[in-house]
């Protein structure tokens, strides 16, 4: 509706030009009412009336005023000086101090201190044109409206005065204590104080920068709709998309179609077709191919869900990202997949429920809840609770696993490789121990109450063993097929992300079991 109200109105704007020398259909006299003194005079055979002291003539039931005149009654032609003044009604007046009034057309010309004031808005320029005809009101030498708080300047502008709607173009400002918008073409309705934007326009406020080519702006309320290439720059977090709907009062938006928002604060992009924004309310949310980046400056990580939902504090800073269903993330050093993920950026957490899995360079990590420690932008420990699970493939042979089970686990990373790791209840090892060549020694069975494990450059180096343990270095052929998995195994790589748009592939895990 309103881009049809806007379309008209630009319709409506052409033809406005042209009634300007079409005469009005039924030619009237313009009529003197009253003046103190009048001259009669004939200039090029045409008679002329020089009017002086409170002239005042009517045409059409509006009443002119000026402090003299000329008048010529063949041509039906007025020209007026000082103080003039044209009483269309009760709700539109018309000053100025030179009045070039044609009575066959109806069109006033009007030059020096001119201003056109009715209940909505006030028209201050130094030439305006009004056409009683159309309604309208033109000028093209610089113009200033005053409407409620809003000031509106511009170079060129019509003002329809039965519509109450403004058309400006070239350097158009408008300025109201909260906003000062700029552009080259703008539609105002006095009534509702509405701008409606129709070209490159910039508005600038407290705190925020708004750009768009198209949408309208509530000057009232301070609400607006962009809808061509907008951008919405507000403190540390900037907004994107096809259009916006934004309300600076309560800073809350929804962006439609390739949504974009970043927060410089947490170095954090989202995402999506859709996003909900409610600082104040305390959340956003992301959804239709929503995706999150945690800029980093060695590496950025890259997150997918069907839902990307954002917590805010009470000063409307991002607390919390929670990634809701078929999870997955992306970071050339570490690689995950999960149903339900939660960031906290006060210290960079990241914890992972419902089959979760973790890949950090050869290692595939399980559980039933992966916590993950983060700090100067890399992974300092993991803890893996339930059913803790370490698998890494045998670089020799394919088919073979090394792997570290237990009830839970604590993982030490420095430099994103793992190099320690700490096994708590129920501990089992199946390790291949094989020489600096690959000729394998033996398989190493291991179980513990408790263990601990060292690890240089992704091989391991030591095992120790609390409480109670049994450690066997098995021959190869020595162990039965179906015990060299331990209970709970499964390897998911094929599921693993392997750039940052496998974060938007899901399939279900088809894991390799043994049990």
């Amino acid at each position: 509706m309103i881009k049809k109200k806007l379309l008209t109105i630009l319709i409506l704007f052409v033809p406005a030009l042209f009634p300007l020398h079409t005469a009005a259909q039924n030619k009237t006299t313009i009529q003197l009412v009253s003046a103190k003194k009048m001259v009669r005079n004939e200039i090029f055979g045409e008679e002329q009336n020089i009017f002086t002291g409170k002239v005042v003539f009517e045409h059409d039931s509006v009443l002119l005023y000026c402090d003299s005149a000329v008048f010529q009654a063949k041509s039906n032609r007025l020209n007026a000086f000082k103080n003039v003044h044209i009483y269309v009604s009760d709700t539109l007046n018309l000053y100025g101090e030179k009045l070039d009034y044609d009575g066959n057309t109806r069109i006033a010309n009007f030059t020096d201190s001119v201003s056109l004031v009715d209940n909505d808005a006030t028209l201050v320029t130094n030439w305006l044109i009004y056409n009683r005809n159309t309604e309208i009101a033109y000028y093209n030498a610089n113009g200033k409206i005053f409407s409620d708080t809003n000031v509106l300047t511009s170079r060129q502008g019509y003002y329809y005065t039965q519509t109450k709607m403004l058309y400006f173009n070239k350097e158009v400002v408008l300025s109201n204590p909260t906003y000062t918008l700029k552009s080259d073409t703008l539609v105002y309705d006095t009534f509702s104080e509405i701008a409606y934007i129709a070209g490159p326009t910039e508005i600038s406020g407290n705190n925020i920068f708004i750009y768009t080519e198209d949408g309208w702006y509530d000057t009232r309320t301070g609400k607006t709709k962009l809808v061509r290439n907008p951008l919405i720059v507000r403190l540390e977090q900037t907004m994107k998309g096809d259009s916006i709907f934004y309300d600076e009062t309560s800073n809350a938006g929804d962006i439609y179609g390739n949504a974009f928002i970043r927060d410089t604060v947490q170095n954090i992009i989202v995402r999506g077709d859709y996003v909900k924004y409610r600082p104040k309310e305390g959340f956003a949310f992301a959804v239709e191919r929503p995706w999150a980046i945690f800029i980093d400056k060695s590496d950025s990580l890259f997150i997918h869900a069907d839902t990307l939902h954002m917590v805010f504090d009470s000063t409307e800073q991002a607390r919390d990202l929670m990634a809701y269903h078929k999870c997955k993330f992306f970071r050339e050093d570490l690689q995950g997949k999960c149903d339900s993920l939660h960031y906290k950026f006060s210290d960079s957490t990241i914890t992972m429920k419902v089959q979760p899995a973790v890949w950090s360079k050869d290692n595939q990590i399980t559980g039933e809840t992966l916590k993950l420690f983060r700090s100067n932008e890399a992974i300092d420990s993991m803890y893996i609770t339930n059913t803790a699970f370490i698998i890494s493939a045998d670089k020799f042979d394919e088919s073979a696993f090394n792997q570290i089970k237990g009830k839970n686990m604590i993982a030490y990373f420095t430099g994103n490789e793992l190099y320690k790791i700490n096994v708590f209840g129920n501990s089992e090892t199946i390790y291949y121990v094989r020489e600096e060549n690959g000729d394998l020694v033996g398989i190493n069975k291991a179980v513990a109450s408790h263990m601990e494990i060292r690890i240089n450059n992704r091989e391991v180096t030591d095992i120790f063993y609390f409480d109670k343990p049994d450690a066997i270095l098995h021959p190869e052929g020595d162990i039965p097929p179906e015990e060299l998995k331990l209970r709970d195994f499964y390897w998911i790589e094929n599921n693993r992300p392997k750039n940052k748009n496998d974060i938007f592939i899901w399939s279900e895990d088809k894991p390799l079991l043994n049990r």
